[in-house]
């Protein structure tokens, strides 16, 4: 579930980062005859849900979480990627996995997303992400913090303001917690999905949880219990491997409260640098 430039495709659930139409119709092309996932069968949201799964379809919901939105990268209709809206003081700031990010394509964020009525759509500012994943892309840092902003004539509205809150930034979940992930399967429209279930036992230091219906582009969707967001998917094979029912998710500890503060008083931002190979294999 997540988003790696085509030179680095592999058999996980990578969505991908094309800055054109003609590439990211190739890379969906690819990604049906490389990641082939498994039948969606994530369980219902309990709360506000845009969408539940039944077998292989998505079943659309009346009621989308508008916290959590779509990722769109170099202008594209197709959405690679999901994110969330972080409770913050000046309300502009999302969350999502590092490598759903490039500098050098354009991102944008779609609060509350649904293919079929016009989208919300605010600009990716500033990228911050945490020390490890700028050295060296070290997955257990696999988080970015964004700063997004709209233009035209309501311009004073804040991002949190309009989607009805935000999420509080907790830590990362033990086993046995209850979480829920809602986010966006890879492609142009559609609606969101949920998966919600107990966390496993953490898989090499990181977060698991056993949701088979997490498909690509579900990569950066929020891990919630309650009002926290306490993992995102990514980390660990780059959220999990598409022959694998778990997904995983860097761990929340002190780092990414730095992380959020820096965001949060609006200091230099950071150079994304995409996708690395997730490990999967073809």
């Amino acid at each position: 579930m997540h988003q790696v430039l085509p030179v680095l495709l592999g058999s996980g659930k990578i969505g991908q980062m094309l800055g054109t139409r003609l590439a990211v119709s190739a890379f969906i092309a690819l990604l049906a005859t490389a990641c082939s996932p498994p039948a969606i069968k994530a369980d219902p949201r309990t709360a506000d849900v845009g969408a539940v799964t039944a077998g292989p379809a998505a079943v659309p919901g009346s009621r989308p979480d508008p916290r959590v939105g779509a990722v769109f990268l170099g202008g594209d209709s197709v959405h690679t990627c999901s994110g969330a809206v972080l409770d913050s003081l000046a309300g502009n700031l999302i969350i999502t996995a590092a490598h759903c990010l490039d500098a050098s394509l354009d991102a944008t964020f779609a609060p509350g997303y649904r293919g079929s009525v016009p989208g919300d759509f605010w600009h990716v500012d500033a990228v911050y992400l945490d020390p490890r994943w700028v050295r060296r892309q070290d997955p257990a840092a696999d988080f970015a913090i964004a700063r997004v902003s709209r233009g035209g004539a309501d311009t004073t509205e804040t991002l949190e303001h309009r989607a009805g809150g935000g999420f509080v930034l907790g830590v990362a979940p033990g086993p046995d917690v209850p979480i829920t992930v809602t986010g966006y399967p890879l492609g142009d429209g559609g609606v969101q999905v949920s998966c919600s279930g107990p966390t496993s036992l953490p898989d090499r230091g990181f977060p698991a949880l056993r949701c088979p219906g997490l498909v690509d582009g579900t990569s950066g969707s929020p891990w919630v219990s309650a009002a926290e967001v306490r993992g995102v998917v990514g980390g660990l094979q780059g959220g999990g491997c598409s022959n694998n029912e778990l997904s995983y998710s860097s761990p929340f500890d002190v780092q990414i409260q730095v992380l959020y503060q820096r965001a949060q008083e609006g200091g230099p931002a950071d150079r994304a640098t995409g996708a690395p190979d997730d490990g999967c294999s073809t």
